[in-house]
């Protein structure tokens, strides 16, 4: 979806405040499960730029959910993100066209929110198999079979 970056001319601000639907092939390879409408919150400027050119700025709140597999169970999971977008518009707009696509815009910045690993799970003890289990982090610190050995190899 393309805003008119045109309209800047004739007015001081364009309003993308809304809710949009980011569709499917943006994220169909990738680790995200499902995202939910995506609201932002924003409006586009001209504000002058270092060199004092008149420049397309942006500032806006882009918040949501996605849904995505859980590190431990796989399950899908929801993960709430809020992103604060605060820069001039330098690659997603199509300067000969003088346009945004308000959809590459948005999925540029979502893909940053997702985390390389999240989970909900708090009981560890179901994840078990034929002489191995899964196990905390303060676990692992407890019961290492290998601590004596860290603790000489941090006396020496």
């Amino acid at each position: 979806m393309d805003i008119d970056l045109y309209k800047l001319n004739s007015n001081s601000t364009i309003d993308i405040s809304g809710k949009y639907n980011l569709p499917k092939e943006y994220y169909k390879n990738s680790n995200i499960v499902s995202l939910s409408p995506i609201k932002v919150d924003g409006k586009i400027s001209l504000e002058e730029d270092n060199d004092g050119d008149l420049k397309e700025y942006i500032k806006c709140s882009i918040k949501g959910v996605m849904q995505i597999p859980d590190s431990i169970s796989l399950e899908p999971v929801d993960y709430d993100y809020n992103i604060n977008y605060d820069d001039f518009i330098l690659e997603n707009s199509k300067k000969n066209e003088n346009t945004l696509d308000i959809f590459q815009f948005l999925w540029e910045n979502i893909v940053l929110e997702v985390p390389l690993r999240f989970t909900k799970v708090s009981d560890l003890s179901k994840f078990h198999g034929d002489g191995w289990r899964l196990v905390s982090e303060d676990e692992l610190t407890k019961n290492n079979p290998f601590s004596e050995l860290l603790d000489n190899l941090k006396e020496e």
